[in-house]
């Protein structure tokens, strides 16, 4: 494995024990959710024996949600309390990284405000000062934060991984074809085990014909 990977670990968080309040929302539970903070755990404590990088994003918002967006004020309208919201400002308990898979000491923690884990924070700059070329992006939600941040990587000139056993969203899928669409972008999907591997080629986008574009890869 590259020296220059870096694990980026998405909103593992607190508010996803919260299902009374995804309820509100109309969110069904996380597909395999007991598993994949399983593999998400497992992944982490093999990415810090390999001495990689760990970069941890924690969602916020305010608690008035004066900076959601139209959508999800025009959401948060529908409920018998507006100010409900399923993520409260940092300090809040929903918004704190779940005990399972909580950062250790060297470990970089950053907040956003969108799906988009480079947007409106310094992600790209710590990326830029560790040297670091590839990216496996774990965590929550596959086709929301997840997929948003591949993208952007994608955009940035990081080669991208994303572990399928250590993501997963409202439902198999949402989450089977969330996986698809970063296959077709050529992102490498594979279990997180075959990713850190070393000397792992990260190739199959570019070695699977029809890559992503089939139910079955």
């Amino acid at each position: 494995m590259s020296a220059r990977t870096a694990v980026i670990m998405i909103d593992m968080q607190n508010m996803y024990l919260q299902q009374e309040k995804r309820d509100r929302f109309g969110w069904p539970p996380i597909f395999r959710f007991d598993e994949v903070v399983a593999e998400c755990a497992a992944l982490l404590a093999e990415a810090r024996a390999q001495g990689l990088p760990v970069i941890y994003t924690r969602q916020i918002s305010r608690a008035d949600g004066a900076d959601a967006t139209p959508a999800m004020r025009k959401l948060a309208a529908t409920l018998p309390d507006p100010a409900d919201n399923a993520v409260a400002d940092d300090a809040a308990w929903g918004s704190q990284v779940l005990d399972a898979v909580a950062p250790q000491a060297g470990d970089i923690v950053i907040e956003k405000l969108r799906w988009d884990a480079f947007y409106a924070t310094e992600l790209d700059s710590i990326l830029r000062n560790l040297d670091v070329n590839r990216l496996v992006i774990a965590g929550l939600q596959t086709n929301a934060c997840v997929e948003t941040t591949t993208r952007t990587a994608l955009m940035k000139n990081f080669e991208v991984a994303v572990p399928e056993d250590a993501v997963s969203t409202d439902g198999e899928s949402l989450h089977v074809n969330g996986l698809n669409a970063l296959r077709v972008l050529y992102t490498e999907v594979a279990p997180w085990r075959e990713l850190l591997e070393p000397g792992a080629a990260w190739d199959r986008a570019v070695t699977t014909p029809n890559y992503g574009r089939v139910d079955a890869v």
